[in-house]
This record gives C-alpha cells, sequence and structure tokens, in this order.
C-alpha cells in the first residue's frame, strides 16, 4: 500500500485508499461500550452496597426483637427482660421478612440475572418500603408532638428517650437505603433489557 507522499502503484491515484483494511460493520460495534460497562459495574457495586446497608438495619432489627422471640421460645434472660424493650409492631415482622430478599438481589448481581432482579425489586417495594412507611405514619403523631411541644405528654419512652424519635431514625436511614436500592436496581433492569434487545438484533 503506497502512502500519500510515496510513490503510487501504476493504475491509481492514491487516493482509493479509503476501502483498505477497513473494520467490518458487525465488528464496528461490538456490546457494551467501555463506557456502559463501567456503568453496569458501578450501578452493580452501588447496589451491592445497599444490599448490605439493609442487611446491617436488619441485624439491628433483629437485635431489637430478641427479647420478644425469646419470650415465644419461654426462654427467660434476666438481663435482657431488664431492659424492657417495647413489644414489636407487625410492621417490625414484615420488615424483618422482607430482608431477606437481600440474599435474592445479591444472587441477581452476581449471576446477572434479569428476571431475579425484578423478583427482588418488587419484594423490596412490597416488604421492605411499604412497612417503612406504615411505620412512619404510625409514629407520626407522637414525632410531631415532641419537635412542636415544649414539655409533650403522653409521649411513648425506652430508656428516657421518646420511642418516635429513635423510630424516625431508623426509618430515615431505611428510607434512603430503600430508595437507593430501588434507583440502583431499575438501572440494572433497563441496562439488562437493552443489552437482550440490542444482542437478539445482531
Amino acid at each position: 500500500m503506497a502512502s500519500r507522499d510515496g510513490p503510487i502503484v501504476g493504475g491509481t491515484d492514491g487516493t482509493d485508499f479509503v476501502h483498505r483494511e477497513t473494520v467490518a460493520p458487525q465488528y464496528l460495534i461490538s456490546w457494551p461500550p467501555k463506557k456502559t460497562m463501567s456503568e453496569f459495574a458501578l450501578n452493580k457495586s452501588r447496589l451491592r452496597k445497599c444490599v448490605f446497608s439493609h442487611l446491617l438495619l436488619a441485624l439491628l432489627m433483629l437485635i431489637k426483637m430478641v427479647p420478644d422471640i425469646l419470650d415465644r421460645l419461654d426462654i427467660f434472660v434476666l438481663e435482657i427482660e431488664e431492659l424492657e424493650v417495647p413489644q414489636p409492631l407487625k410492621w417490625e415482622y414484615i420488615w424483618l421478612t422482607g430482608s431477606l430478599a437481600s440474599f435474592l438481589g445479591l444472587t441477581a448481581i452476581r449471576k446477572n440475572r434479569g428476571i431475579l432482579l425484578q423478583i427482588y425489586f418488587g419484594l423490596v417495594n412490597l416488604l421492605s418500603t411499604v412497612p417503612i412507611l406504615l411505620a412512619a405514619m404510625i409514629y407520626f403523631n407522637d414525632f410531631v408532638k415532641y419537635c412542636t411541644e415544649d414539655e409533650p405528654q403522653g409521649l411513648q419512652l425506652w430508656q428516657g428517650y421518646p420511642l418516635s424519635v429513635l423510630w424516625y431514625s431508623f426509618i430515615m436511614i431505611a428510607m434512603q437505603v430503600h430508595i437507593f436500592t430501588l434507583i440502583f436496581a431499575w438501572k440494572l433492569i433497563l441496562a439488562w433489557k437493552n443489552r437482550g434487545a440490542a444482542r437478539k438484533t445482531q
């Protein structure tokens, strides 16, 4: 092949180099591009962090529910009974059960399974986000009363602290974890759907 400034092959003026050594169209665009691939990895990493944060909150909830679990098993531990931990409500059991979906999310991330991630997305919505919103409504009046009144009366206390404030601290953290979990899971679901559609068209 001749360069533009070098000798020219007979029968050509040197401008027909465009067709030489070109990449076939089907290989010109590979899936996924480097940028998209880095976005996949970033969203998977972020979602994994959200899942582990959810599991840490579940561990905290489980510790809180230990007295009730021991009571149901007829196990008496004086030190735990003296803490006088409030009896858990139904939403707490539902939320704790929903945290088991985290293992499904980790499996979906590890195996790149879009169907599993969609199921995980639905379970987080139903068994995690909804109970947390319900808890926010349950403790809303006490929380507002504590924030607006100088000497609020009739508040539930635990170890001298208002129960509504303790729960709202948990609720705010859990809600952020669930919102980010749903955002990153949804991004991965869309990305995996687009990847599957692109592969079918090739």
